[in-house]
């Protein structure tokens, strides 16, 4: 999947389309080393295809590469931060 990061001062989001069908992961800046990962979005139509899982995997690595901490408040992240306690030195406050 093409995932691309889309990086604004206070907003950004992960975005891929697949077949003209977006899903994304958005986020608002806490910090300048600090995202609070809000929102997961996939629709129905692409549902079943790890979407969601990849989003969310393009998002550690970032985190991983760059440095950045998140704040997962988007209950999908959470639950996949449930399962990879790996994760936890790129998230905060869980």
């Amino acid at each position: 999947m093409d995932i691309r990061k889309e990086d604004g001062e206070k907003h950004g989001r992960y975005v891929v389309d697949i077949n003209g069908i977006e899903a994304e992961m958005t986020y608002s800046r806490m910090s300048a080393t600090a995202i609070i990962v809000d929102h997961t979005g996939v629709p129905d139509a692409l549902a079943g295809q790890g979407v969601g899982k990849a989003l969310v995997a393009h998002l550690i690595q970032d985190a991983t590469d760059t440095g950045f901490k998140i704040v997962p408040l988007c209950p999908f992240v959470k639950a996949q931060y449930a399962g990879h306690p790996e994760w936890k030195p790129v998230m905060m406050g869980r």
